[in-house]
């Protein structure tokens, strides 16, 4: 599912990171400029179904209900302590790369190649632009790092992937940028038809969506911008808003869709009125009528909590082992 894999890409990040420091020193490798919001760039490759950028101070909450065990574990909650921002990327398996990931923050140095040079799972490679790195065969892992930024990726065949990107990396989609700005998580989806298709079907929907590409920007509920530039109200207990912008082939098609969702958000309601689990994730989904902008919807959903945030996340397959 999207959600275990997006956590779980950055849980990789931070358990290389503990298993080094643990170990020893990490040599400097290139520079990359710490993510803002204007970046237009990701140090990624491009090719991805899914691309995520974390706020990782902010978004700790979320990284808490994941539930996955490494991310529990006492030193590597440290290193999420010092980790201020990560980007992860998701691939398609014929791509041969399972994930990569960028994580930028304040991690302790020690004296260089230790960590790996005393273990006999890691060997040293060296990128095209003759960049150290180091790769584990049994984890599949290649890694550098220093003490501002991790630079991971994961294969899954037995070849050493660089965890570098060629500068400057993928580019971000026209608005994403200004989409995302203020955002704790926010990611884009590549050609997502099937997986919407996947969801809706879990939430009971008989509708088919043909979106090009999804934004989705997840913001605290008191911080979410509101259309007239301001915050809404304070909310109690740790609830969230999520903005997904869905983009289709044309203006014209996305007026149809607008209409067809607003006489939808009345089945969803009487659908899911006396539903649990993903169904009755539809009602806050579509809480608010779709508003058109160009080729693309905009939907803001109602407030979520942590558990609503990781029911819907889990409507969405990338691919099974």
């Amino acid at each position: 599912m999207i959600s275990t894999r997006i956590f779980r890409t950055l849980a990789g990040v931070f358990l290389v990171l503990l298993f080094l420091v643990s170990c020893g020193t990490l040599p400097e490798t290139a520079g990359t400029a710490e993510m803002s919001e204007e970046s237009e760039h990701i140090p990624l490759e491009a090719g991805a179904l899914v691309y995520v950028l974390a706020d990782v101070q902010k978004a700790r909450p979320i990284l808490d209900i994941a539930q996955i065990r490494e991310l529990n574990e006492k030193r590597a909650k440290q290193m999420l302590d010092k980790t201020r921002y990560a980007a992860a990327a998701l691939y398609p398996p014929e791509s041969g790369r399972r994930f990569q990931a960028t994580a930028w923050g304040a991690y302790p140095g020690f004296r260089a190649g230790m960590a790996f040079g005393m273990s006999r799972n890691w060997k040293k490679h060296r990128s095209a632009a003759a960049l150290p790195y180091w790769y584990s065969a049994k984890e599949r892992l290649s890694v550098a790092l220093n003490a501002k930024q991790a630079f991971v990726s994961s294969s899954i065949n037995d070849v050493p992937l660089e965890p570098f990107s060629p500068s400057p990396g993928v580019e971000t989609p026209e608005g994403f940028a200004e989409f995302r700005r203020g955002a704790i998580i926010s990611c884009w989806l590549e050609q997502p038809a099937a997986m919407v298709r996947a969801a809706f079907e879990k939430m009971q929907i008989p509708l088919q969506l043909p979106a090009e590409r999804i934004f989705v920007s997840l913001f605290p509920a008191a911080e979410r911008p509101a259309a007239d530039g301001k915050t809404a109200g304070e909310t109690e207990g740790p609830q969230y808003e999520a903005l997904i912008r869905i983009q289709v082939a044309s203006a014209t098609q996305a007026r149809a869709l607008v209409t067809l969702l607003t006489l939808a958000r009345g089945f969803v309601s009487a659908v899911t009125q006396e539903t649990d689990g993903p169904a009755s994730v539809a009602a806050l989904l579509f809480a608010n009528p779709p508003v058109q902008k160009g080729q693309s919807l905009d939907i803001r959903t109602a407030a979520l909590t942590q558990g609503d945030i990781a029911l819907l996340f889990s409507l969405f397959p990338v691919y099974s082992d």
